[in-house]
């Protein structure tokens, strides 16, 4: 009984008091104006999120360690060849996943809690919700699909592509951080053409430097209760 008690607990603190829904458009990318519908069913709960932003936060192997594991590894296969029939070389150890591989493999193991809709044919799932209020009374919302949007077409991309190429990534994923203020517009950049990284300070995944990202989503309208208060 007691389980169920907590169970229904994270469960309401997760929850917005009501589904929140975002229509948005492109802006600043090779073909604007897309239309761009977000639905929120709920907030990711503390223990959907936290080995999220774990994944994230783990530091790359050393190549000192890489290097160790690989001649390791060759030195068992050259035992096993000489000594062919006394037995069989375990062969090399897996090489540990980056952070990167590592944030986007944890994405498969957590509940969708919304949703994405463009013009494409189907919709995105929403694999992490969270936000917190700013000093100013905006809301920052930061959004997580395990696919990335346009898979691989062009109409997503920097409208600019010449000053913008080298800042594209090649995430799988895609990342999107929103600002909503309190008078209902709203403003949206994504990982497309951002970096990501951990915000120690809330304790959330992000993007690496928000305030130099170029925006990519404009708000058209917003329906529904606006976010509650962070825990």
């Amino acid at each position: 009984m007691k389980a169920a008690l907590a169970f229904a607990a994270v469960l309401l603190v997760a929850a917005p008091p009501d589904e929140i829904t975002y229509t948005l458009k492109s802006v600043n990318v090779a073909q604007p104006g897309t239309p761009v519908k977000i639905k929120i069913l709920r907030w990711s709960s503390e223990d959907e999120m936290r080995p999220i932003v774990t994944a994230l936060a783990a530091p790359p192997a050393q190549p000192s360690e890489v290097a160790r594991a690989n001649a390791a590894a060759a030195g068992r296969g050259r035992g096993a060849e000489a000594g062919r029939g006394r037995g069989r070389g375990r062969g090399a150890p897996a090489a540990p996943l980056s952070p990167i591989a590592a944030f986007t493999a944890s994405l498969g193991r957590v509940p969708t809690v919304g949703y994405i809709w463009t013009n494409d044919i189907t919709g995105y799932s929403i694999k992490y919700a969270w936000h917190m209020p700013l000093p100013d009374g905006t809301e920052r919302i930061v959004l997580v699909s395990d696919r990335r949007l346009g898979d691989g077409g062009t109409k997503w991309k920097p409208a600019d592509a010449s000053a913008k190429a080298a800042a594209e990534t090649d995430y799988t994923f895609t990342l999107i951080e929103l600002h909503a203020g309190p008078k209902g517009a709203i403003e949206g950049k994504t990982s497309l053409a951002n970096k990501i990284a951990v915000d120690k300070d809330a304790n959330t995944v992000a993007l690496e430097n928000y305030g130099a990202a170029t925006a990519s989503l404009a708000s058209t309208s917003s329906a529904g209760t606006a976010p509650p208060p962070s825990r």
